[in-house]
């Protein structure tokens, strides 16, 4: 029988390949074995360690205090600002349901019966009359006036004092107050009274402080303090002592004159007005 040719497998066709120096069998050229590479120990992996989280640092006192009134100041600017809208509102329906128009005061007649300034003891005694005209344009909304206190001034000096009693200004409505001042053996300076001795007409200011109050319908609110101050007023002393013999009756004084002295009505804070 002849020879059967088998087929050689991959690894006979492509033999690897020998580096240079070497054999097949890992055997250097030179008959010697080369030394095995020493094998590198495993590294230790370390036991595992329980690392508690750092706690944050403690909130001083200040901190927390500071945060507290932060989040108030806040919470206050907010409720304000909701206030002043809601105010703001309210007024304009009111603006628009009752056009509210404010009332107006007026000196219609004036009189200065006595003005005497003792030269020797600087004394001042004053008496004057004058009446008051209020007017109310609105027809829906009424204004009621507690105690008004009056004062007369002439170049800032203190002439006399009075007083009305409270009041109610109905809606279209006009009030007619009559007012009388005095004062007697009030002390002032010495160039105040020298001043006044040598005027013949007498610039006058009168201020009625008092707190008014508005009702619309059963709505009432509270009271404010207000000033009214009547200004551009001169007035001349007019003494009226005439009187008739016995038993004729008294003749009675002529009518003050007529004057229209505006005034205008301000809003009062302790001693500032607006």
């Amino acid at each position: 029988m002849g020879d059967r040719a088998y087929a050689t497998t991959g690894a006979a066709q492509n033999p690897l390949p020998v580096p240079p120096g070497r054999t097949a069998n890992g055997a250097t050229t030179n008959g010697t074995t080369p030394k095995p590479v020493p094998a590198v120990p495993p590294r230790a992996v370390p036991p595992y360690q329980y690392r508690p989280k750092p706690y944050p640092p403690p909130r001083s006192r200040y901190t927390s205090r500071r945060n507290w009134c932060c989040t108030c100041c806040l919470w206050f600017t907010l409720i304000l600002i909701g206030l002043v809208f809601l105010a703001a509102i309210a007024a304009g329906v009111l603006y628009v349901l009752y056009h509210p128009r404010k009332p107006t005061f007026n000196v219609t007649s004036l009189r200065l019966i006595d003005l005497n300034v003792s030269s020797s003891s600087d004394l001042l005694t004053a008496r004057l009359n004058f009446t008051v005209t209020a007017r109310n344009p609105n027809q829906k909304i009424s204004f009621s006036y507690g105690d008004v206190s009056i004062s007369a001034f002439s170049d800032s000096v203190d002439l006399a004092d009075g007083s009305i009693p409270a009041f109610v200004l109905d809606p279209n409505n006009v009030t007619i107050i009559p007012v009388s001042l005095s004062s007697s053996g009030r002390s002032v300076d010495p160039s105040e009274a020298s001043d006044l001795m040598k005027k013949k007409s007498y610039p006058l200011e009168i201020e009625l402080d008092t707190k008014a109050g508005v009702k619309i319908g059963r709505l009432r609110s509270f009271k404010i303090a207000i000033r009214v101050s009547c200004t551009g007023i001169s007035v001349k002393e007019s003494k009226v002592v005439s009187m008739a013999p016995s038993p004729s009756p008294r003749v009675p004084p002529p009518p003050p004159p007529s004057i229209d002295a505006k005034c205008k009505p301000k809003i009062k804070i302790l001693s500032w007005t607006f």
